[in-house]
């Protein structure tokens, strides 16, 4: 007897035409995601995704761990796999749910029957193995209203899965199906939670933090590091770009008056991302902004920074309050790295009184005091990579 997961389709069902495309990157960040683990066959028919170990060795726990987080995937199982057998079912059926039946005292059975050439029909399958479990089991007693486990055959084209009850999935659509974007990427708790939303609509990411060293320590950045490959788990690899930002941000401070530094900081760290989503092949940014949140994220403000790009600008916080971008953020584990007191580049040169209705004329005309196109051309000669 074999344990393998069964996985069902979310969304992907419904693409028509693209269904097959979306199928295919599925099972590719599936086998790609799982070869860290061990080695698994992982197949698609009849739209349920099996994902087989190829060996005794492999961990079936640590598979249905990774799986979870894999977007694309509405739910799993954890089946066991049997010859197409009734009696070889009843027998297989008994031994694998004896620990799940252990802490249980109700059940029912549920059947589904892809394989028409079984020779038992769902119902009697129900009632086949429903009175060998009875047998087998005689504290428990069936319940098909309100079971505490919900045993489901399947027959399908290669064998018969048994199972009982599902995990839900991290759903969304595969990622690397929705194209490119560049996320602004800090240290606090926005961000990170930007980036698992849009990577759950299919955007494969490229990550773009600003250091400004020696305002910013080393560990700052490390930070950064830890909250993407938390991210990391539900998106796949991250490419992180980090640019080197305090000529930037003194000449700010040196040239401009105070109560427009943040958004002129804004404005720059926009066109230098802009500059590298489009020499990395992306077709978007994406920010960790919640309207009305702090002074530079007023509907003014964003104005003033999203008028230096050419590329649409994605902000999946924008009608969420703080708690509940607190919610997701530990629900993906990035909260508690977040709130580690190692602040970036954004509390750097912060002024006491912000403008928070700029007047875009004025800030171009504060912003144009520095010499704009060499500090941009400096800062994206000198920029790190670092895959996550």
């Amino acid at each position: 007897m074999k344990e393998i997961l069964l996985i069902k389709l979310g969304e992907i069902v419904l693409k028509g035409l693209n269904r097959k495309a979306f199928e295919d990157k599925l099972i590719k960040n599936i086998r790609r995601r799982l070869a860290k683990i061990g080695k698994f066959t992982v197949r698609c028919s009849q739209s349920t995704i099996t994902v087989t170990p190829v060996t005794d060795d492999e961990d079936i726990d640590e598979a249905a761990e990774c799986v979870s987080k894999i977007f694309g995937i509405a739910a799993f199982s954890r089946a066991c796999t049997v010859e197409k057998d009734m009696d070889k079912i009843k027998q297989a059926a008994a031994e694998y749910l004896k620990d799940i039946f252990d802490t249980a005292s109700t059940f029912k059975v549920e059947a589904k029957r892809s394989d028409k050439k079984f020779p038992y029909k769902s119902p009697e399958i129900c009632n086949e193995l429903g009175g060998w479990l009875l047998e087998k089991f005689p504290e428990m007693t069936v319940d098909v209203h309100n079971p505490d486990v919900t045993v489901t055959v399947e027959i399908r084209d290669f064998a018969a899965y048994i199972r009982a009850g599902a995990i839900r999935g991290a759903g969304g659509i595969p990622v690397g199906t929705g194209g490119k974007a560049c996320v602004l990427i800090s240290g606090g708790i926005d961000s990170p939670v930007a980036s698992y939303m849009m990577a759950k609509r299919g955007l494969e990411l490229t990550a773009v933090h600003f250091a400004s060293p020696p305002y910013t320590s080393e560990r700052a950045e490390e930070k950064v590091k830890e909250l993407l490959e938390k991210v990391s788990d539900y998106s796949g690899r991250i490419k992180m770009i980090t640019v080197p930002f305090t000529e930037i941000q003194e000449s700010i401070r040196d040239n401009c008056r105070e109560e427009y530094f943040t958004i002129i900081m804004r404005r720059f760290m926009m066109q230098i991302a802009e500059r590298l989503a489009l020499m990395n092949d992306c077709q978007a940014l994406i920010t960790g902004e919640s309207l009305g949140q702090v002074a530079s994220q007023t509907v003014g403000a964003m104005v003033c920074t999203d008028s230096v790009c050419n590329i649409p600008v994605f902000r999946p916080l924008i009608g969420m309050d703080k708690e509940e971008i607190i919610e997701i953020s530990r629900k993906i584990g990035t909260f508690e790295i977040s709130v580690q007191p190692y602040e970036d580049c954004c509390t750097v040169f912060t002024p006491k009184h912000p403008r928070t209705r700029p007047v875009l004329e004025k800030v171009i005309a504060e912003q144009n005091k520095t010499d704009c196109g060499s500090l941009i051309e400096r800062a994206i000669n000198n920029v790190r990579v670092t895959v996550i």
